[in-house]
């Protein structure tokens, strides 16, 4: 029984997952938008969204446990000097799912993940 599992498998094993996940953290971070599969843009929502509140904050401790996260430094650089800043009063939500068509290959959902402005 599942009871209480609430974490997104995506057809993966665990180590796949996670570096498909950061890749995808640190791509939206440094497009700002990207277009994806929704179950791929869901899952990946909460850890951005963990990663910018732990950005507003710019300490050396920040930093490194943002480096322990994403594979990019330039994304962690922009973290911490451009979306930190910009939603220092905001309290949550910066992100924006939409949800786009079908994939003609697989009839996959397909959707467009971005930042909202501030």
């Amino acid at each position: 029984m599942r009871h209480r599992n609430k974490k997104v498998i995506l057809d993966r094993s665990k180590s796949a997952r996670q570096a498909m996940l950061q890749n995808l953290a640190a791509s939206l971070i440094l497009y700002e938008k990207i277009t994806t599969t929704e179950a791929k843009a869901r899952a990946v929502r909460p850890i951005v969204e963990r990663l910018v509140t732990m950005g507003r904050t710019s300490t050396l401790a920040t930093r490194r446990r943002l480096l322990a996260v994403l594979p990019v430094e330039g994304a962690v650089r922009k973290i911490i000097d451009v979306l930190g800043p910009r939603y220092r009063d905001r309290r949550g939500g910066y992100l924006r799912i939409g949800k786009i068509a079908s994939r003609h290959g697989d009839g996959a959902k397909i959707a467009s993940i971005e930042f909202i402005p501030s």
